[in-house]
Parts: C-alpha cells; sequence; structure tokens
C-alpha cells in the first residue's frame, strides 16, 4: 500500500500542471472546447437539426440554440433510451444517471457518455485527490481504503443491448479504474445494494474491519453511516474504529449544519473536509485551497459554460453570457454544454462568483430552491447562514430542515413556516424563531423590507419535529440514498404539508 501510496501521489502531482494551464489561459481552454463538441456533434440528429456544421463562434450558437430543460430535451434522451444512439451525442451511450425528479414529479435520465465518464467524472475524482494533495502533500489517505457513498443501478435490455439506469454514483463505482477499485471498500456487491437501511448495515460492519482513510458523500446521508458505525463498533468515536481517518469529501448540500455534529462523531476537529461540485449532469467544481468556501470551476472536462444573472431568468428576452462577462457577487443559473449531449442545459442550480481570476464559485442554491411568496427572492444560501447564526446564538445544531410559504386571503397573514430537525434542540423554540427572523433580515434585505412592522410578512412558524422525522419522510417517498437529498425550501407547500400530514397520522 506504500508503494501504492507513493506512486498515486506522483500522479497527482503531476496532473497539477494540466490544471495550471486552465488557470492561465481559462477562455482558451472553454473556447476549445466549444469547437471541440460542435465539431463532433455536427452529425448527430440534434447536430443536423441545428446545423452544427456552419456554426463558426459563440454568438452564432447562442441565436440559434434554444435554452433547454430536461422536458426540451426528454423525447430525444427517451429514444437512445430505447436503444437509438447518435441522437444528441456521437457515441454510444449506455449509461443513465437517475437523478431527482422534475416539476411534474418524474424521475430524470441524465445520459452518461464514455466520454463524459473519462473526461469529466472520473477526471473530477483524481483532480480532487491531485488538489487535496498539492494542499497536503505528506498525506497519507491511500495506505488506507476509502469509502463512497454510492446508490444502486438496474439493468435493462433493449434490442439485445444492455442498458444502465441508476445513481450516478453507482454508475461510476461500477466503472472505477482497477486501481481505484483495490483502494475501496465495501465490495460492489455491498456498495450497490439498492435496500438501504440493510445496506447501511453491511457498510458499517465492513468498513469497521479496515483502515479508512477518507470517505466520499452527500454529508446527510454519510452521518447515517457514521452512528451506524458508532452503534454497532460500540465506540464513542469514529477516531477509535479508524485512527487514520484524515478527509471528508462532501458535496451535494452546504456542510456548514453539519460540521459541528462531524466532529462530535469523529472525535477529532482537525480532519479536513473537502468540497466538490458533482452532479449528475458534470463534475463542475472543486476545492482548491486548505481553508476555503468556494470552488475553483474546472474548465477542461467537456464543458462549455453559459449563465444567466437570476434576475433575468425566466424573462423572454433573457441573455447567457459567457464566462468572460461574468461579474463577481452576481447571482447566475447555469447553463452547460456537454460531451454527453446536453446542449445549452439548465441544470437547476445557481452559483455566484467569487474570484475571476482564477474563476472561483460558491453554489448559492436552486432556480427552483427559494421562497418568493411577496417578493422576499429566500435561497438556500440566505437560509443556511441565518439558521447558522440563530444555531450559534442559541446554543442548537440543526440535522435537517425544510420551509415554504404560507399564502393568506389577507395580504397582512403571509409568512414562512419551517420544520427543523434538531441534534440538539433549543430551551425555547420562540426565542429561536424570533432569532432565526433576526438573523435572515441581517442576510436578505428584501426580506428584511417584507419583514418590516409586519406590514407583509409575519414572524415565521417553525416546528420542532422528533430525530429520524425527515429520514422516515425521505423513505416514505422511496428516497433513501446518497443521491437524494432533503429539499430545503420551497415557494410551495407541498413538502410541508406531506412532513405534516405524515406526523398527524402518526400521532393518531
Amino acid at each position: 500500500m506504500a508503494l501504492l501510496n507513493s506512486v498515486i501521489s506522483w500522479l497527482m502531482k503531476k496532473r497539477m500542471h494540466q490544471i495550471d494551464l486552465f488557470l492561465k489561459y481559462p477562455h482558451d481552454v472553454q473556447s476549445e472546447w466549444f469547437k471541440t463538441l460542435i465539431s463532433k456533434a455536427e452529425d448527430t440528429e440534434w447536430g443536423k437539426i441545428y446545423d452544427y456544421k456552419s456554426i463558426k463562434n459563440y454568438d452564432q450558437y447562442r441565436e440559434r440554440i434554444p435554452i433547454s430543460n430536461y422536458d426540451d430535451l426528454k423525447p430525444f434522451i427517451d429514444r437512445t433510451r430505447a436503444g437509438e444512439q447518435n441522437v444528441l451525442w456521437p457515441s454510444d451511450i449506455k449509461w443513465y444517471a437517475k437523478s431527482s425528479g422534475t416539476t411534474a414529479g418524474r424521475s430524470k435520465y441524465i445520459p452518461v457518455s464514455k466520454h463524459a465518464m473519462e473526461e469529466c467524472h472520473f477526471k473530477g475524482g483524481k483532480d480532487m485527490l491531485s488538489l487535496y494533495f498539492n494542499s497536503f502533500p505528506d498525506s497519507l489517505i491511500f495506505d488506507g481504503k476509502s469509502v463512497a457513498m454510492g446508490g444502486s443501478h438496474r439493468i435493462s435490455e433493449v434490442n439485445n443491448e444492455s442498458f444502465y439506469e441508476g445513481d450516478l454514483s453507482a454508475i461510476l463505482i461500477q466503472n472505477l479504474p482497477f486501481w481505484a477499485e483495490m483502494i475501496r471498500t465495501p465490495n460492489l456487491s455491498i456498495a450497490l445494494m439498492d435496500e438501504w437501511e440493510e445496506k447501511i448495515v453491511k457498510m458499517a460492519e465492513i468498513t469497521m474491519q479496515h483502515d479508512v482513510t477518507n470517505i466520499a458523500g452527500v454529508p446527510s446521508w454519510t452521518m447515517v453511516l457514521l452512528k451506524k458505525v458508532l452503534e454497532i463498533s460500540g465506540k464513542s468515536s469514529i477516531k477509535e474504529v479508524w485512527p487514520n481517518f484524515e478527509v471528508f469529501f462532501w458535496g451535494g448540500v452546504n456542510f456548514e449544519p453539519y460540521r459541528q455534529q462531524f466532529n462530535q462523531l469523529i472525535g477529532d476537529s482537525s480532519v479536513n473536509y473537502w468540497q466538490t461540485y458533482n452532479a449528475s449532469e458534470g463534475f463542475f467544481g472543486i476545492q482548491d485551497r486548505k481553508v476555503a468556501d468556494d470552488l475553483l470551476l474546472m474548465l477542461d472536462y467537456g464543458i462549455f459554460y453559459e449563465f444567466i444573472p437570476m434576475d433575468q431568468l425566466g424573462k423572454e428576452n433573457a441573455n447567457a453570457i459567457g464566462l468572460e462577462d461574468v461579474e463577481l457577487d452576481v447571482n447566475y443559473a447555469i447553463i452547460i454544454s456537454t460531451n454527453a449531449g446536453l446542449w445549452r442545459y439548465k441544470i437547476g442550480d445557481t452559483v455566484r462568483f467569487t474570484s475571476l481570476s482564477p474563476y472561483r464559485i460558491q453554489v448559492s442554491g436552486r432556480t427552483k430552491n427559494f421562497i418568493n411568496a411577496v417578493g422576499e427572492e429566500l435561497i438556500v444560501d440566505n437560509a443556511d447562514k441565518a439558521i447558522a447564526i440563530a444555531c450559534e446564538k442559541c446554543n442548537a445544531i440543526v440535522n435537517e430542515y425544510t420551509a415554504g410559504p404560507v399564502y393568506s386571503l389577507n395580504t397582512n397573514d403571509a409568512r414562512h413556516e419551517w420544520i427543523f430537525e434538531f441534534e440538539k434542540t433549543p430551551q425555547d423554540i420562540a426565542i429561536f424563531t424570533e432569532t432565526l427572523d433576526n438573523a435572515l433580515k441581517t442576510v436578505n434585505s428584501d426580506y428584511e423590507a417584507k419583514r418590516y412592522k409586519n406590514m407583509v410578512l409575519n414572524l415565521p412558524i417553525v416546528h420542532a419535529v422528533a430525530p429520524n422525522t425527515f429520514y422516515n419522510w425521505m423513505k416514505q417517498k422511496g428516497k433513501l440514498g446518497g443521491q437524494h437529498k432533503v429539499p430545503r425550501l420551497a415557494n410551495d407547500r407541498k413538502n410541508l404539508e406531506e412532513i405534516l400530514e405524515m406526523l398527524k397520522k402518526n400521532e393518531g
């Protein structure tokens, strides 16, 4: 293992030279990928519809190709899932990442081409390690085992050909290179199990027998595994089980609400937490500095980026811009064109740039994950910051939360309603509610204006629910597992009503 650790470490450091190229020449790198994508797809059905052969520059592309969401591309994706090829992308596509449902509640099936797997997702995983080693050159994570919080996939047969659909994490684990498989635990039969609760138990039983040095996953589900490891082992901290545990590679949700709990579970505040931004549609960003709350935008992964300012999103004349025209501290919706055939695809995430040299971003929320009942425009980033303030002042710890609006025919009776599952419940919920309300005012001036003298918005309603409420709700919806995340904010009451109804039935 020591030799393998040395070889892999050397390879990771070598990759830093290539990363330096797109740091120095970001616009040239993006321009080259734009030309490559257009050229490769010109003979696909999509390329012929929009005459890719005649597209010479970005302005022509922007004028000709519509911005798409999943429903726009779904007819083309469905055809490839039915066995057709060369529809959106020239190479055969056999893998589909099953992602969260659209507004109609359906699952999305995101095509994962061989190009996307190799040039984007796997490259992103290697670069995550490269950037980590660049900051921690004495790291020994490859001296032990790695754990990935994966999902599951299923195989379907169409015209005697196999097609695979499932969580992106499962697809990547299934296709890992040999060297990565050598240092991973547990084995595939457990890592890809369908039944989530049984899988967590088996993962805990197997992984606690190994020298685990690192875990990659979504914080909420990783925390479930860590708690199960402690429960089965009888130990009081993860460091007692895995003394060489060094780093948690996380993504998917804001880590700050979980940081204190992870420190307590692990039993060592010196453990490193390293952020990534990897979605079914692509691997977009990686933390590149020891102390940072932003991500380096990865520009050489077969993805061409565009951005729409959030204040223009949904307008008829909304105009996407290229990387060279973005500004600091503006919320943008991300538009991508990829080497899996997603063309000018709106992924639903919002980001803001914290640096333009190099390009670094913070994920600020979702284009549909917000509350805007009366013009307050509350986004997840606002909520997470306000909750952190309220928890610190009220000596509380939040496990999970969700929120939505309370509408009323009486315009003076609108408010927000929150459901919190606390790890450590505040002594006085009324004081916590007031503290949260004040914190929201400090991080969002629109919210503050609407709350002025209760003229538009009233004091929020806060519910404190029992442990495992959100787990049971997700289980009820069939959404247990690492790829599924609790929706934080919504501009309707669907999530709130489902949880409150579930609690009401349980009480009855």
